[in-house]
């Protein structure tokens, strides 16, 4: 049967308007501030298949109560722990069997396969629920990204033992938060707290 991880990089608010126009402000501010060319912002996601089942791993917004619909399996605060009581500043980590990604038709150099190995693509979908729900937007870590989407995806792959090393964005793009969960990563592996 077919099994494999699969990464896809999507465009920042490929599904959405306010998400973009607020992308391209945040990647001219950061561009230049750091001093550097501004660049593509991209957002990545999983397809995870096992024995010829599908499931979909992202964090996203929460779109509605009817969280197990779609898989998910822990929520986090946006911004603020203070304001997590609003479901507008809590996003969703899901794990969602059979499910989709809504703006998949928007991938670019994707997908990427990460692995074929039946193992570790079980032992990545174990690992989603013990994802750190740490604050998006902000960096916890200390370690100089701020945590989303992206740190959700690096921090699977590096506790799930694939090489992260070798993913990087499409050619001439950013991903903001992937350094965030490889460092949470690695300092789990390592023992230390996050």
């Amino acid at each position: 049967m077919i099994s494999g991880v699969d990464l896809y990089w999507l465009p920042l608010g490929a599904g959405g308007h306010s998400v973009r126009l607020n992308g391209i402000a945040y990647e001219a501010l950061a561009a230049w501030w750091q001093r550097r060319a501004r660049a593509d912002l991209y957002h990545s996601a999983l397809i995870v298949t096992v024995a010829g089942r599908l499931w979909t791993i992202e964090m996203a917004p929460i779109p509605d109560r009817n969280g197990a619909a779609r898989g998910v399996v822990s929520e986090g605060p946006v911004g603020s722990p203070l304001l997590r009581r609003l479901r507008i500043f809590r996003y969703e980590v899901r794990r969602w069997p059979g499910g989709v990604i809504p703006d998949i038709a928007a991938a670019v150099a994707s997908p990427v396969r990460l692995t074929d190995d039946a193992a570790t693509a079980r032992n990545l979908l174990q690992l989603v629920p013990e994802v750190p729900q740490l604050v998006w937007g902000r960096d916890e870590s200390g370690c100089g990204d701020m945590w989303n989407s992206n740190s959700l995806v690096s921090w699977l792959i590096v506790c799930s033992g694939l090489d992260c090393d070798a993913v990087s964005p499409p050619t001439g793009g950013r991903a903001p938060g992937w350094e965030a969960g490889v460092a949470v990563a690695r300092r789990r592996l390592s023992g230390r707290a996050a």
